[in-house]
């Protein structure tokens, strides 16, 4: 491990050159081994872990499990950071690009909303109901009521399914049409709803259901 103060050729290093094992080892110390051991090596699995499965590991305490809880959390929000340039969207894989940092390893169901001005520009975005890990509940009333807030032309549904499935289940062909009719009334287009699971993506647009 490099010392606080070590001389300066001990920081000529490329850090791109350490593995997983070396860069967990310079953030908790030798536990590093059993935490990557526990998953596997994955680091998909780990960013999946919450503080009370870390803490399981023999070594880790909750302050340990507290600086890896942050390390991934950095991690996502540099992430996001790029999604948010998105300031158009042309195409569903860009609905992905910019939900899929909010969304990934949850073991929950989120409901995201996605605010849209004339010619597709973002105004924002917006979580709009939480749920278990088959379901979340959407509130139509709730959903217009925030994009009449926006003053927004145009709407897209983003959610994800736990289980990495992304087919869509006949609640969420539903809730789609639901959602499309009522934004018809009041000129409001729900223009995409888009399944996250895991790497991949469902686009009820792509798909010919809108």
């Amino acid at each position: 491990m490099v010392k606080e103060n070590a001389p300066q050729s001990q920081l000529n290093i490329d850090i791109r050159a350490f593995s997983n094992t070396q860069l967990l080892h310079h953030i908790i110390g030798p536990e590093s081994y059993n935490v990557l051991t526990t998953v596997g090596q994955s680091l998909n699995k780990l960013g999946q872990k919450n503080i009370y499965d870390l803490m399981k590991i023999r070594g880790i305490g909750p302050g340990k499990a507290l600086r890896i809880m942050a390390m991934i959390e950095l991690g996502k929000r540099r992430q996001a950071e790029p999604a948010h340039e998105i300031v158009k969207i042309t195409r569903s894989s860009e609905i992905f690009e910019y939900f899929y940092p909010f969304l990934t390893d949850l073991h929950h169901e989120e409901f995201w909303l996605l605010f849209l001005h004339r010619n597709n520009k973002v105004l924002g975005s917006t979580r709009i109901g939480v749920g278990g890990v088959s379901g979340v509940v959407v509130d139509p009333k709730i959903v217009f009521r925030i994009a009449l807030e926006y003053r927004a032309s145009a709407l897209i549904l983003c959610h994800n399914h736990p289980s990495g499935s992304i087919s869509p289940s006949k609640e969420d062909v539903y809730i789609t049409i639901k959602l499309k009719e009522a934004g018809r009334a009041l000129d409001i287009g729900v223009m995409d709803h888009v399944i996250i699971g895991g790497n991949q993506f469902f686009s009820f647009a792509d798909q010919g259901l809108m």
